[in-house]
């Protein structure tokens, strides 16, 4: 039993190990010239440390405004879609109306569409109405979350209806039992929910390419591609942009880790 043990701990810390060795290597890079980057004789820790890739992103990409534009945007559509999926998953786990499972069933099958199937109609809806290079056309089509909905449904199944009911006998509104008992009371799967959706907003790139024209209102994972260009790629302010810019990420997975573990692992048992 012990050697089994053993072997799984051995061979899970050796999949871990391969997994973020390429983002060890790229922040270790972040320290590297171009040249040493570029050179055929390399090494995982840089010969000469440098901090002019980090110095310099500024200038080349406006990296402060971009990053910036990055925050305003996830921590919106995180606020706006974790409360939505609060209130959808509250009406679908503790209210009892016709047609209610068919309406599940018809959010659910939208999680089957691909992505590629509806972004030519939805472009060509946002550009219709005129909403192209504004932050509304980014925040719109997140606001409402299939996969929000379903996961806040299963974790409010388990909270017993003899709490709702005994609420409700001593006078409190629908909206008091929601935001003061049901919503404090699934605090895990909003920790779950708001790092995978701040995670899927902060590295989307395809739609605010499409939709954001003006450079002041891009976001930064658009605007690491400049650092690609015709004739050569700038390495080194590419790797340290890019370790910059998974720092907001780490923050937040790391302060709510403990509940997002949770809250996933009941999601899925459930599910």
């Amino acid at each position: 039993m012990k050697v089994r043990v053993f072997a799984l701990n051995a061979g899970l810390l050796l999949v871990g190990g391969i997994v973020v060795l390429p983002f060890f290597w790229m922040i270790l890079s972040a320290f590297k010239s171009n040249s040493e980057i570029l050179s055929f004789d390399q090494s995982f820790l840089p010969r000469e440390w440098t901090l002019e890739n980090f110095v310099s992103i500024q200038t080349k990409l406006d990296f402060f405004r971009l990053f910036f534009n990055s925050v305003l945007l996830s921590v919106t559509i995180t606020a706006l879609s974790v409360y939505t999926s609060l209130v959808g998953g509250f009406v679908f786990a503790k209210y009892t109306f016709r047609g209610r499972g068919a309406l599940f069933a018809v959010i659910l099958s939208t999680m089957m569409i691909t992505w590629a199937v509806v972004i030519i109609p939805r472009y060509t809806i946002f550009r219709s109405i005129g909403l192209t290079d504004s932050y509304a056309s980014i925040i719109i089509p997140a606001v409402i979350s299939a996969f929000g909905i379903f996961m806040m449904r299963q974790s409010m199944d388990s909270i017993p209806d003899e709490i709702l009911e005994a609420a409700r006998i001593d006078g409190a509104s629908e909206w008091f039992i929601f935001h003061r008992i049901v919503a404090p009371l699934s605090v895990n799967a909003i920790s779950a929910l708001s790092i995978f959706q701040f995670l899927w907003v902060w590295e989307d790139y395809l739609w605010p390419y499409l939709m954001i024209s003006s450079e002041e209102k891009q976001v930064l994972a658009v605007g690491l591609t400049t650092f690609r260009g015709q004739y050569g790629t700038d390495y080194g302010g590419l790797f340290a942009a890019t370790t910059l810019a998974i720092v907001p990420v780490l923050v937040v997975y790391i302060l709510f880790q403990r509940r997002f573990i949770a809250g996933a692992a009941s999601a899925a048992l459930k599910g």
